[in-house]
């Protein structure tokens, strides 16, 4: 026999015998699986969902029966029995059949669906389609048709200027007719050109 077929008969031999000796301390080095899973949560987390019943990201959507498009959403949403369903991080828009469309936004709320009610409070901010941005503290809406109210004070800014109002309410005067926004009690506005 050569030294040629020597060799390669020995390499047979010694390169899968090194092979298995690389895999073996490859598993032996290896880390080990942790066995205890690591929930995502923080305790308190943990505490305050096992207290109440709680939905992450809800959201609600339908149309008024002028065919306008509503759709309700929340970071999360809490319900106790015989209590309105409270919402943080609520959100609101509306698509009019008109063309137009409003979006609201606040910190928080509650949505009544026994009395076709949502209120917004805290930060509450309304945009409308041609780039009116109104702010309150508070804002009362249906959620059957195209109706709201503020019951404290706003300030608006828009292409017209800055509008300030003790009361605002949006209501449409027909039927599938086009939203009004109404302005009352000690309405002021700095018109800037």
């Amino acid at each position: 026999m050569d030294p040629y077929s020597r060799t390669v008969s020995y390499l047979k031999v010694l390169l899968p015998l090194a092979a298995l000796a690389l895999l073996s301390t490859l598993f032996m080095i290896s880390r080990g699986v942790e066995t205890e899973a690591v929930i995502p949560f923080a305790d308190r987390e943990i505490e305050e969902r096992l207290r109440g019943q709680q939905v992450t990201a809800p959201f609600f959507s339908g149309s008024t029966a002028q065919g306008d498009e509503i759709q309700v959403t929340a970071t999360v949403a809490r319900a106790k029995a015989d209590e309105p369903v409270i919402a943080s991080g609520l959100e609101a828009e509306i698509r009019m059949v008109a063309g137009g469309r409003l979006t609201l936004s606040s910190d928080r709320g509650t949505v009544h669906p026994d009395q076709d009610l949502a209120r917004f409070i805290g930060n509450v901010e309304l945009t409308t389609a041609d780039g009116m941005v109104v702010t309150t503290e508070a804002l009362k809406t249906q959620l059957s048709r195209v109706q709201a109210e503020s019951p404290g004070a706003i300030r608006a800014t828009s292409a017209l200027g800055d509008l300030t109002a003790g009361h605002m309410e949006i209501t449409s005067e027909t039927v599938g007719g086009p939203v009004h926004l109404l302005f009352t009690k000690g309405v002021k506005l700095v018109y800037a050109p």
